[in-house]
């Protein structure tokens, strides 16, 4: 999936089917400039179209954990993650059962004005810490919200084993607080099957 454009460079993750993509900034004496989103470079690069069915942003003060957060499949649901504003700690987490790479994550620390961007396919949860107060977060995503698909997986879970480094409790919803651990997701038959997630990646291309 990697690929080195003249506006955007997109690197995979060690996790497949996610990526990082980082822009080119252009600057001069008034700031600088540079395309946060171009629909047909994102496609170019995941091999089917990404289109944006929905945008959301989210306001945490420091010290806050949102996620772990995944979509059902169906619908599922494919991320563009960007901090705009602060700076945040982001985490995807490989939630796809018999993935090579299940069960792991990957960290990636955003701070606001550099443009980079973490992009999830469907099948990945995504959860980050915010680092400063007023740290705002905004989605594209593929297809919009509907109640009752989004799936839950506590962020604090051990067998996880993020490297959160928190100074003290941290601020969480009490349905992320409540969450259940990986193996509860497991045995409670609300992941989605790698299989079921390439078989929807495919079904993209056409």
């Amino acid at each position: 999936m990697s690929t080195d454009m003249a506006a955007v460079h997109i690197a995979d993750l060690s996790l497949p089917n996610a990526c990082r993509i980082t822009p080119v900034r252009h600057a001069d004496r008034r700031g600088f400039f540079y395309e946060a989103f171009r629909s047909d470079t994102i496609t170019e690069a995941i091999g089917y179209p990404f289109r944006v069915r929905q945008f959301h942003c989210s306001v945490s003060r420091r010290g806050t954990i949102r996620g772990i957060h995944g979509t059902l499949l169906p619908p599922g649901q494919e991320k563009l993650v960007t901090c705009v504003r602060g700076e945040i700690m982001d985490v995807a987490v490989d939630l796809r059962l018999g993935s090579p790479t299940f069960g792991r994550y990957e960290m990636l620390h955003q701070v606001a004005g550099n443009g980079v961007s973490l992009y999830l396919a469907d099948g990945f949860g995504h959860a980050f810490l915010a680092l400063t107060d007023d740290a705002c977060v905004t989605f594209l995503c593929s297809e919009e919200y509907q109640h009752g698909t989004m799936l839950h997986v506590n962020a604090l879970d051990p067998d996880i084993g993020i490297p959160w480094n928190l100074t003290g409790a941290p601020v969480m919803s009490d349905k992320d607080a409540a969450a259940p651990t990986l193996a509860q997701a497991v045995d409670r038959g609300l992941l989605p099957t790698y299989e079921e997630c390439l078989a929807h990646y495919e079904a993209r291309r056409t």
